[in-house]
């Protein structure tokens, strides 16, 4: 079906990057006020949380290893310069290997708690006047849909992260800007992943989503990039999740439109 085209803002872009941080901060309240309903979210990034700080911490150990395999050109140098470049081809790494991981988790994380998060994004619907022009997808269909759109995606990301990598080694760049453009990347992309349970609903895929969210992109950034910080804290990932669902669907209300203010 065709998206439809809410109105362009016509706020500042800063105020709705802050508008769409603050969103995030409506799903946390909303995990205040239903802490039985989202605990259960809790479970499913749990066993993602453990399966992910465990590539993670393999990621560290062998870092220095990856490093000097990249940086063979480096071998003849003195100490001093191979150390440096292989610290900023480390960093590289990890920069690369969080992007991916904070990405990767939400996708698996969606699909084994696909059930709850469901149930999560539907009551926020309900408290905010229900879902217009819902439709009814099978769980097994809605399941294969999100598959597939999250291989898209991640897909994507690694292809946006590639090059966002190698500009890791270029000095005080890589350690500085690169950071920011991968966090507004990273913070993008997990918007598009997060918001997938409402538009479902509603029978829309990704291109759909894409494009709504185009419409407004510094309200998605902002809520997208305060979820992508939370979930670089230790265990935020975890205890965010449920709340980022909450408040994804809150945005995926807004983009289309539709009130996002309790009846």
């Amino acid at each position: 079906m065709n998206a439809p085209r809410p109105a362009a803002p016509v706020t500042g872009a800063a105020t709705r990057f802050l508008s769409g941080a603050g969103l995030l901060l409506r799903g946390i309240g909303l995990y205040v006020r239903s802490p039985g309903l989202m605990l259960l979210g809790v479970v499913p990034a749990l066993i993602s949380g453990a399966l992910f700080l465990g590539a993670f911490v393999a990621l560290v150990y062998f870092v220095d290893d990856l490093a000097a395999l990249v940086t063979p050109f480096a071998d003849d140098w003195s100490s001093t310069w191979r150390s440096a470049v292989r610290v900023v081809a480390g960093l590289a790494f990890l920069g690369l290997g969080g992007l991916l991981g904070v990405l990767t988790f939400t996708a698996v994380t969606l699909v084994i708690g696909d059930p709850f998060y469901e149930k999560i994004s539907e009551r926020v619907e309900e408290r905010y006047g229900g879902t217009p022009g819902a439709v009814d997808v099978p769980f097994w269909a809605s399941l294969r849909r999100s598959v597939a759109d999250s291989l898209r995606l991640v897909a994507v990301t690694a292809l946006v992260g590639i090059p966002l990598f190698a500009a890791g080694f270029i000095p005080v760049v890589g350690q500085t800007v690169v950071p920011v453009i991968g966090a507004a990347v990273g913070g993008w992309f997990l918007a598009l992943e997060l918001v997938g349970a409402p538009f479902y609903r509603r029978g829309m895929r990704l291109p759909d989503r894409r494009s709504l969210l185009k419409a407004d992109r510094p309200t998605t950034l902002g809520f997208g990039v305060a979820v992508f910080l939370c979930f670089l804290i230790p265990l935020g990932a975890v205890l965010v999740m449920p709340a980022a669902v909450a408040g994804a669907t809150l945005l995926a209300r807004r983009s289309l439109g539709q009130p996002i203010e309790e009846r």
